[in-house]
């Protein structure tokens, strides 16, 4: 990536951080008081502000996924699945963060193409059909979700977590795929896959080529979560550390699934 690439990116990631982080105290003001005005117009101009940025990735086009995702965030489903016009507005904040999020995922992925528009592929519904043991996909899939409800709640530390379990599995299940004589040929370990740290799979999966350099951004505090299991010491987690842990997990989820 080109130095002017870079600076590019770093500015969006930074004005996107800054949207999710209003969006956040949007969200709670509005489930405080959903009739403040002050509050609605606030929201309405984030709104505003998301859509540009959101139009400025997808390249102005209304087909990209993104711009797709930006649009049905204000459609409310019915009983019958079918879109009809009327979220609440705290619901739409919440579905409009969720797509901010998405657009930090493919920005922190370190390609030209990425950049250039914020990927052309509509993400995968099926959120880890490529974790080859299938046993352990539907845990997966409730911890994903069990890690939103927990940062919606403010519940940073169970987010955290739950990114973190998230993000050792489906890299483990990468490397034990790639098998443990390749990897030895790469420079990694000999001892069994399953007695290495939490840091060495992640070192080991990028320099196999399994995984990018996106866990570069994981906070220290992260990289650390066995550490802090349910019986263990739990430390006070920041909003911004738990939404790295998420934004990090999201980019390797789409390194071990291009297609998403």
């Amino acid at each position: 990536m080109d130095d002017s690439l870079q600076a590019q990116v770093k500015i969006y990631l930074a004005h996107l951080d800054g949207l999710i982080s209003r969006g956040g105290k949007l969200a709670e003001g509005l489930a405080a008081d959903p009739s403040d005005g002050s509050v609605i117009a606030a929201t309405r101009a984030w709104q505003e502000e998301c859509g540009v940025t959101i139009n400025q990735l997808s390249g102005g086009s209304k087909a990209h996924w993104l711009a797709r995702a930006f649009s049905q965030a204000f459609l409310l489903r019915s009983d019958t699945g079918s879109a009809v016009e009327g979220a609440a507005p705290e619901e739409i904040v919440k579905r409009l963060l969720d797509v901010l999020e998405q657009a930090v995922a493919i920005l922190s992925q370190k390609d030209d193409a990425a950049i250039t528009s914020a990927s052309s592929a509509q993400p995968d519904p099926h959120r880890f059909d490529f974790v080859h043991n299938t046993e352990i996909r539907p845990v997966l899939e409730q911890a994903y979700t069990d890690s939103r409800h927990a940062f919606d709640e403010g519940k940073y530390f169970d987010a955290l977590l739950n990114s973190c379990g998230i993000l050792e599995a489906i890299v483990t299940d990468a490397l034990e795929q790639k098998g443990l004589t390749a990897l030895i040929e790469s420079g990694a370990p000999t001892e069994k896959i399953s007695d290495w740290s939490f840091e060495t799979r992640l070192t080991v999966a990028e320099r196999a080529g399994l995984i990018r350099s996106g866990c570069a951004r994981l906070p220290a505090i992260a990289r650390s979560y066995r550490d802090h299991g349910e019986t263990g010491p739990r430390p006070v987690i920041s909003e911004r550390e738990a939404r790295l842990a998420g934004q990090v997990l999201h980019v390797i989820m789409r390194d071990l699934d291009p297609g998403r």
